[in-house]
């Protein structure tokens, strides 16, 4: 196990704790650092803080390509977005991360939850059930089932359903929700990209829990999701420039992780050489500038 994604992974555990009930919550994805001035999805307001307000909710609705997707994923869509028991805007944040190790990642979120579980930081267990849908369990939490209705480069929709059952809730609780990733890309003149991402979640819970979840379960883990976003892309962005200097590793890494598919881990092994190899002509592309 690489030393950096070892310890990284160290810092990512208590996290990981909360994870049953931000997925539920709907708040899911990844982030790593404030975005800069270059960012081409700059927000209005403050880059370091989530937005709950009316005005970022109308303007998430907008962002969602309804028309693209399935009738079938439309219409689920639609209910959640017809009765939101909570909403909120993730906090714009900036990754360092090759653009094809990031789009794996965020299509394949069962290898970073396998990875975690192979670092025996997290008891979370989430298995590929089909093209582009998930199951995510926890012992003594939720239990979610997560699809992607819609994939572009720049827009991922994701609807999930789930049940909630643990100490912050009486008793078990049902719920639907809507994630929308919107991506910008931004590469610098040395070569290196660095990747925007703005999360837009929605929540849409049974009445019996409605009234708990927005008055206090939703401010409760509100800055805990902020954190979690943080640890975890920093988390992925060190798979990525692992991958850049020592592509072995991450193949050595890749070949234990037992609760992907057997194709998963081909591809990421493939990719994990890929993306050594575009960093070292890269390299010695900049070496050659500086002579």
């Amino acid at each position: 196990m690489p030393a950096d994604i070892a310890r990284l992974s160290s810092n990512v555990a208590l996290a990981a704790r909360f994870a049953p009930i931000l997925l539920v919550l709907g708040f899911l994805l990844e982030f790593d650092r404030p975005a800069s001035a270059a960012s081409p999805l700059l927000p209005r307001k403050s880059l370091a803080t989530a937005d709950t307000s009316n005005n970022a909710r109308l303007e998430a609705l907008k962002s969602i390509p309804l028309d693209k997707l399935d009738p079938a994923d439309r219409a689920k869509v639609i209910s959640v977005l017809s009765n939101v028991s909570v909403f909120r805007r993730m906090p714009l944040k900036v990754i360092d991360c090759d653009p094809d190790m990031y789009l794996f990642l965020v299509r394949h979120p069962d290898v970073v939850v396998n990875i975690w579980e192979l670092l025996k930081i997290s008891k979370l267990r989430m298995r590929q059930t089909g093209e582009g849908r998930f199951t995510l369990s926890e012992p003594v939490g939720a239990t979610i089932s997560m699809e992607f209705v819609h994939q572009s480069h720049d827009t991922h929709v994701i609807y999930g359903e789930g049940m909630y059952r643990g100490p912050l809730l009486a008793r078990p609780v049902n719920g639907r929700g809507v994630l929308v990733l919107k991506t910008g890309y931004v590469r610098e003149t040395n070569g290196r990209y660095y990747i925007t991402n703005r999360l837009d979640c929605f929540l849409s819970v049974e009445p019996v829990g409605a009234e708990l979840l927005t008055k206090t379960v939703s401010p409760l883990v509100g800055k805990t999701a902020d954190n979690n976003f943080v640890q975890t892309a920093a988390f992925l962005g060190t798979i990525s420039r692992t991958a850049e200097v020592n592509s072995r590793s991450v193949r050595a890494l890749v070949s234990k992780l037992d609760g992907v598919r057997p194709k998963v881990r081909a591809q990421l092994a493939i990719l994990a050489e890929e993306v050594n190899q575009k960093s070292s002509v890269a390299s010695r592309s900049d070496d050659k500038l500086k002579r």
